[in-house]
């Protein structure tokens, strides 16, 4: 009769089963003709796609107990002041600031300053 002692451990947990995982393998990339791909190729095909543009005029670090507070007809006091350029944003980056103005009843930003891409000073 064996002993219970020699025979390998039965798992209790979840069943444990051997997966073969593999490299994943791509196709080597190559430029188009007449289309580069190097530093300075064209990105003229992406100027038709649309993007958000936000406008942000301010802002204020509250307490999360103070926000649930908040009802309609409460004031938010915000941190910048009146005379303060508000800063346009695309996807949460932003890339210039301007001022306030209105055209036909709405709201508008005149730029005043464009904002350089980070590791890219302005101008080059």
């Amino acid at each position: 009769m064996a002993d219970p002692a020699d025979s390998p451990p039965v798992p209790s947990g979840p069943e444990v089963k051997e997966i073969l995982a593999k490299m994943a393998e791509f196709a080597q990339l190559l430029p188009q003709a007449g289309g580069g791909g190097g530093p300075g190729a064209s990105v003229d095909f992406l100027r038709d796609v649309p993007v958000t543009v936000s406008a942000q005029l301010g802002h204020v670090v509250m307490p999360i107990g103070e926000v649930l507070k908040l009802s309609p007809g409460a004031v938010v006091e915000l941190d910048e002041m009146t005379h303060q350029p508000i800063t346009l944003m695309v996807r949460g980056v932003a890339f210039a600031t301007g001022e306030v103005v209105v055209v036909d009843d709405r709201f508008a930003v005149r730029i005043k300053t464009l904002i350089a891409p980070k590791g890219n000073p302005a101008g080059a």
